[in-house]
């Protein structure tokens, strides 16, 4: 990690795969708003008048250069680079933090009285951790689907690519709405995208419903990912500082978790077991909306709606070079994420004659939740290193799972999870490290969207590309498959991993 890095990005690394929805809060930071401040997106810099900043320069203190050895330019370039980029930070913080007491009167008067924008912090958050839930809710319900409605693997699989899809349009078309329609506007949108998804798939009897309904959750999900970040920064209390990163970046986790456990639960031992998890989603969204409706607006509106629709996707010629690893990275991480929604619950009914819907839950709960160590332990090495060692560790547990598979062990089935979404989260986190390496507060929002462009593509291809051979293969040849691209992954990662470059001449 540089010197140059923020704080705010070391919670992004926290969240593994299923945390990356706190990561758009740091992509749609790179325009509007300051990681340092609690309040809500701040006004333009350009607004600032010279003798301002000139006022500011004087208060900067100068770090201390590194002894010149007289024959490494390299090095004394980086570090006069290092320098001014620490003074511009230092400055731009400043400017930012008085700008955001200047532009939001409001939240700060809600600050005072306290109750309304804690509030809001607890509308968002709840709001936050029912969305994903509510994600999560089909999963263990897919052998339903098949046994009682005829639904063939192929059809499942494209249930998850529909999700894929609408995800990745929520997050880069529509994610940076926030900043220009208000976070409550686009939150209670994107709950209302959720709830309509939800009731459409009370009623699933033909693969288009499940299709049109994952396809709405998908979309709300992704505007809930980066709306409610947003609004769960700017509302979370100054004390304790880690209040709003672990909120924001747990608040997805949690709720997959509490969403796949829940789900199966009330579908092996509650009655309308097709119905009862979506009534309970609806139930939950309808609040968080009228939470949100009685919470305080965070953001100043602002023009430029239209304009926020078109991505922004590009990685800075300095960390380009570690584009393909990562890349290999997301892809087999993410592929098989999508494997354990798409296929792991025929998988165990058929290998290991299991149809609880309970167990299913459990199961895909059990690869997610693991992602959260990523960042400690990735943390400890270089991202390099990390990003072979989380790929190792992600192989070993795709041979625990074939082995499992073949000797029918489910209990070897439920460690070997364990471990690879333990790996798959040192992974993810270091090679998202590695890409954000000397990033600048530009440099973050097209860097995300390359970052989600890659995962949920690794999501969906894949998914797509097996449910149909999934009409020729059985699903222990699919799960072969989905081992040999992991194999693949981490040869090439072990090979080819690389640290950002410290000593790159300059900035693109």
């Amino acid at each position: 990690m540089s010197d140059n890095e923020e704080p705010y990005d070391m919670v992004v690394f926290g969240a593994g795969s299923a945390g990356y929805a706190a990561a758009l809060r740091g992509a749609q930071l790179g325009n509007s708003a300051s990681p340092w401040s609690n309040a809500t997106p701040l006004g333009d810099r350009a607004a600032w008048q010279p003798s301002r900043v000139t006022r500011l320069r004087s208060v900067v203190l100068r770090p201390p250069l590194p002894r010149r050895s007289g024959h490494d330019v390299a090095r004394r370039a980086r570090a006069r680079r290092s320098i001014q980029d620490r003074r511009r930070d230092l400055i731009y913080r400043l400017m930012e933090r008085h700008c955001a007491m200047q532009d939001v009167a409001s939240v700060v008067k809600l600050t005072h009285r306290g109750r309304p924008l804690r509030l809001a912090f607890v509308s968002a958050v709840v709001s936050l951790v029912a969305s994903f839930a509510a994600s999560a809710a089909p999963i263990p319900l897919f052998n339903t689907y098949r046994a009682e409605d005829g639904f063939t693997n192929a059809g499942i699989s494209l249930a998850v690519v529909s999700n894929a899809v609408g995800t990745i349009t929520g997050l880069l078309v529509l994610g940076r709405l926030s900043n220009h329609l208000g976070r409550r506007t686009t939150a209670i949108a994107s709950l209302g995208l959720l709830l309509l998804g939800a009731l459409l798939l009370l009623n699933v009897h033909d693969i288009t419903t499940l299709l049109s309904g994952r396809l709405l959750m998908g979309v709300g999900t992704g505007v809930a990912s980066s709306s409610l970040t947003s609004y769960i920064v700017d509302a979370a209390p100054t004390k304790p500082e880690w209040l709003a990163s672990v909120a924001s970046s747990q608040g997805p986790m949690l709720g997959l978790t509490l969403g796949a456990i829940a789900s199966g639960a009330l579908v092996q031992f509650g009655p309308w077991p097709r119905h009862l998890i979506y009534l309970v989603c609806a139930g939950f969204l309808v609040l968080s909306a009228a939470l949100i409706v009685i919470s305080p607006e965070t953001a100043k509106p602002t023009p430029g709606g239209w304009q926020s629709l078109v991505p922004r996707v590009r990685i800075p010629a300095r960390v380009r070079h570690l584009l393909p690893v990562a890349a290999a990275v997301f892809l087999a991480t993410w592929a098989t994420g999508a494997f354990y929604q798409a296929f792991m619950p025929a998988l165990v009914a058929d290998q290991f004659h299991t149809h609880s819907p309970l167990t299913l839950g459990l199961l895909f709960a059990l690869y997610m939740a693991p992602s959260v160590l990523g960042a400690p332990i990735g943390g400890r090495f270089t991202s390099a290193a990390a990003q072979r060692i989380g790929m190792i560790i992600f192989l070993i547990g795709w041979i625990g799972i074939i082995t499992a598979i073949t000797i029918g062990t489910l209990a070897l089935f439920i460690a070997a999870t364990i471990i690879a979404g333990t790996g798959q989260g040192i992974a993810i986190s270091s090679a998202t490290r590695g890409l954000l390496y000397d990033s600048t507060l530009a440099d973050r929002a097209p860097i995300f969207s390359a970052i989600y462009l890659l995962c949920y593509s690794g999501a969906a291809f894949p998914s797509f590309i097996s449910g149909q051979l999934s009409n020729v293969f059985s699903l222990p040849h699919i799960a072969l498959a989905y081992a040999v691209l992991a194999v693949v992954a981490t040869v090439f990662s072990v090979l080819a991993a690389r640290d950002p470059q410290p000593d790159h001449p300059g900035r693109p």
